[in-house]
């Protein structure tokens, strides 16, 4: 399963994800019990859902009503009252990562040092409910042991008060913690994206994609926000079943006129053993009608080096074009192996099974086994392949 974070229409906040990890199974009575107990050291804060509908989509609302403010503190002081709650290890140990990101923003922007940051610049005590809350709801849903997907974030437009007066929207601190994601502006004159929204988004992103992947979707949940716009101002987490892997590879190519036919052939074979995923290599003509071949090497990106020094040490090129980045869509794989009866001998043949959302579209016998029961029996390759067929 794969879990998508889709802001795109009106942003994130930390109670928006509460909202909707509720509206996909969280339970409600016992984040309500979390977030207030967690809250309750910087200050008392009552806890309330309800399901509302924004423009037509129903989504669950989660009120957080900040009924007490204690004084401000050092952010050192205040991740020692974090580390000191009784909640969950692994909780407490996100939260204090979302905290930070917080407070590093903050540093920047203000041009502080982390230990001078105070509390008021990180949240106040409803910021506490929403950090835990959230990370409560993602762990008690087992989110942490699926790939989570985060689309762009919209993060609004126009002005808005703080505690340091008026400032543009996105506010500098979200500008700080989203420097690695895509955020639109709009599509409204209002903050959409909060700093805690924004650092519990980061945190909890294994990646950050501009589109939704080929996916199927299962269950859907909608986060309210307070304000109502013309738009529904939700958030929305897709949960996805059997989602097609994005993968990200480096196609790299030279131009190839000095080579031997076996040499090509070796370098082959070593490129293979270097780890690419696929070599290919295409007769062209080059300028003045010189006949070369074109070299295209299809690698991960942490193969990257090794290939390159490979291609310079074996065919002394002297330039060696990269195209970093590209993204394939590959399909769910798996091999499978299975055994058949040939001239009265069993024979094992592994199959390439290849799927999309349950649809098998693929199931191809490895040419290695065909080739060595052919040469053992005596039969043509291709009868061999009707027989595993």
């Amino acid at each position: 399963m794969t879990i998508i974070i889709d802001p795109q229409s009106s942003g994130i906040a930390g109670n928006m994800l509460i909202g909707a990890f509720v509206d996909l199974g969280a339970d409600e009575n016992r984040i309500k019990e979390i977030m207030e107990k967690s809250a309750y050291e910087f200050g008392k804060v009552n806890v309330e859902f309800k399901k509302v509908s924004k423009h037509g989509i129903q989504s669950t609302f989660c009120h957080v009503e900040m009924l007490e403010h204690k004084h401000s503190i050092n952010f050192k002081d205040f991740i020692s009252k974090i580390e000191n709650l009784d909640i969950e290890s692994d909780v407490k140990e996100t939260s204090i990562k979302i905290f930070e990101r917080i407070a590093k923003a903050e540093s920047k922007v203000h041009g502080k040092s982390l230990d001078e940051v105070h509390f008021h610049e990180v949240g106040a005590s409803d910021a506490v409910a929403d950090v835990i809350g959230s990370v409560y709801a993602y762990y008690s849903l087992g989110y942490d042991s699926q790939k989570v997907i985060g689309l762009p974030i919209a993060v609004g437009g126009g002005r808005v008060k703080t505690a340091h007066g008026t400032i543009p929207v996105p506010a500098p601190a979200v500008v700080e913690i989203l420097n690695d994601a895509n955020i639109v502006g709009g599509p409204v004159d209002s903050e959409l994206a909060t700093p805690t929204g924004a650092a519990i988004y980061m945190e909890l992103c294994d990646e950050i994609s501009q589109f939704i992947p080929l996916t199927k979707a299962k269950n859907v949940g909608y986060g309210a926000g307070r304000k109502d716009f013309d738009h529904p101002n939700v958030l929305r987490i897709i949960e996805s079943d059997d989602i097609a892997e994005n993968d990200s590879v480096d196609v790299i190519e030279t131009n190839i006129d000095h080579l031997t036919g076996e040499e090509i052939g070796y370098l082959f074979d070593v490129l293979l053993e270097s780890g690419a995923s696929d070599v290919s290599i295409t007769p062209i003509i080059m300028k003045k009608n010189r006949q070369g071949s074109l070299l295209k090497v299809i690698s991960k990106k942490d193969k990257r080096e090794v290939i390159l020094d490979t291609i310079f040490k074996e065919t002394g090129s002297l330039g060696i074009r990269i195209a970093p980045h590209i993204h394939r869509g590959i399909t769910k794989r798996e091999f499978v192996k299975k055994t058949f009866d040939i001239d009265g001998k069993d024979y094992e043949v592994t199959f390439k099974v290849a799927y999309i959302n349950d649809t098998l579209i693929s199931k191809r016998p490895e040419y290695e086994d065909l080739k060595r029961i052919a040469r053992d029996t005596g039969l043509a390759l291709r009868d061999i392949k009707e027989l595993v067929g």
